[in-house]
């Protein structure tokens, strides 16, 4: 179940060399038991797509890719029972087969379902909340070894033998690996559904901010592409849910025009991007912007992303737009998106209707860091609050003024993991 760490090991990106002493591989939830209690700390791996240290450690790391995959469907409930470390991807291809759907999905499907879970990760759509929202239940395992189910009728205190956690569900469906390490999780489903992508091309700055609203709640799930240059949005992506009325904002009326080939939002071939053109198909196969087949890049990139009032997007667009000569070098894409509010605690669209503001860098580490600094005060009007999973340079106060129930969240995890098994450099920096 141990792997001796003989070379370094890097995120995704290679941004992140993780210091870990060694890679635990459990094959059962009863392995995951042992190793929980047997070892001092540790800390829950995914699929290495986040962007900062929150997965790293200079104890041990746990991965439950070895953990076989598990699907569990009841249909009655309109839930499904996944293991924690299975990917979008699996978790998509296996509701799809059998009919059935999640209600959104991220633009890589090939993250983890339960890391993605953990950090808040989101797609897009102004009914669409982040990915933690699906959650119904879960399993985790706690510091003690012992495993307990969070539901919706979780209040903390309450027993866990009757199936109830100790802290609310909306604790947990965001919580960083400090509460425990995470098997198995059951999401809400509905019956399969088709989706139809099409792309337009450079939509002019007075469009956006005039029409921006429109635009965004005119589909399922939209997305703009932008450098904040002179092209405005270079590229505006409207999925189209067809059991739905067909979008009505004209964009080539707006100064749009739609584009004729599959395009990728940053420098690399369209062959990995999810079919465009209008055509439709399965939701599990237009919802993320990459194909599961395909790596959408090299990886040699770093994200940042904040999330700010919906009724804060234009004012906040037009403040980044000064800063174009700064990205030109280093931005591959931006990504502007909506999220419905969350009643997560620590998802980044709890309590507010929220636009996303995703940065994918060239990987120059000091260079982002002086963008990042550069964006945070120029969003600094706008409360944004920072996506867990990407770089920031928010002070633990900070954060602290931004997620309004960080500091009952860091009192859970505390009376949780009274011993700090499940902490890190990360956690200790945001919970303290």
């Amino acid at each position: 179940m141990t792997d001796v760490i003989a070379e370094q090991r890097t995120n995704w990106a290679g941004n992140v060399t993780y210091r870990a002493t060694a890679l635990l591989r459990p094959t059962s939830v009863g392995e995951v038991q042992h190793l929980v209690t047997s070892t001092p700390r540790l800390t829950a791996l995914g699929s290495t797509h986040s962007f900062n240290e929150v997965a790293d450690t200079d104890a041990v790391q746990l991965t439950l890719t070895e953990m076989p995959p598990s699907l569990e469907i009841d249909t009655t409930r309109r839930t499904v029972r996944v293991a924690a470390g299975m990917t979008h991807a699996q978790v998509a291809a296996g509701l799809e087969a059998r009919g059935w759907a999640l209600g959104n999905l991220a633009s890589l499907p090939h993250i983890s379902t339960a890391g993605a879970v953990a950090t808040g990760t989101h797609g897009s759509g102004v009914r669409n909340p982040s990915l933690a929202q699906a959650v119904v239940g879960l399993d985790v395992v706690r510091a003690s070894g012992e495993v307990e189910h969070v539901s919706a009728g979780s209040e903390s205190g309450s027993d866990a033998a009757s199936g109830s956690g100790s802290g609310s569900l909306d604790a947990h469906r965001v919580a960083l690996g400090a509460l425990g390490v995470v098997t198995a999780l059951e999401l809400a489903i509905e019956p399969s559904f088709e989706v139809a992508t099409t792309v337009h091309l450079d939509l002019p700055w007075d469009a956006v901010e005039e029409h921006f609203d429109a635009v965004m709640a005119d589909a399922y799930s939209v997305s703009m592409f932008t450098a904040f240059d002179d092209r405005g949005a270079r590229q505006v992506w409207t999925k189209h849910r067809v059991d739905e009325p067909a979008p009505s904002v004209d964009l080539v009326a707006l100064g749009a025009r739609r584009a004729t080939e599959a395009v990728h939002p940053g420098e690399n071939d369209a062959a990995s991007v999810t079919e465009q053109g209008g055509v439709p198909g399965p939701w599990s196969e237009r919802l993320p912007h990459f194909r599961s087949t395909f790596s959408p890049s090299t990886g040699a990139e770093i994200q940042a992303e904040y999330l700010i009032p919906a009724a804060s997007a234009v004012p906040a667009l037009r403040a980044l737009r000064p800063l174009a000569d700064l990205f030109a070098p280093l931005l591959i894409a931006a990504e502007v998106r909506t999220i419905a509010a969350d009643t997560a605690w620590l998802a980044p669209s709890s309590g507010r209707q929220s636009v996303g503001l995703h940065f994918t860098f060239r990987r120059d580490p000091s260079a982002v860091a002086a963008a990042v600094l550069r964006i945070e005060g120029v969003l600094a009007p706008f409360d944004p609050r920072p996506h867990w999973g990407k770089v920031s340079a928010a002070s633990p106060s900070r954060l602290h003024e931004a997620y309004p129930q960080l500091a009952a969240f860091a009192e859970l995890a505390r009376s949780l993991d009274p011993t700090g098994r499940f902490r890190n450099g990360f956690l200790d920096r945001t919970l303290g």
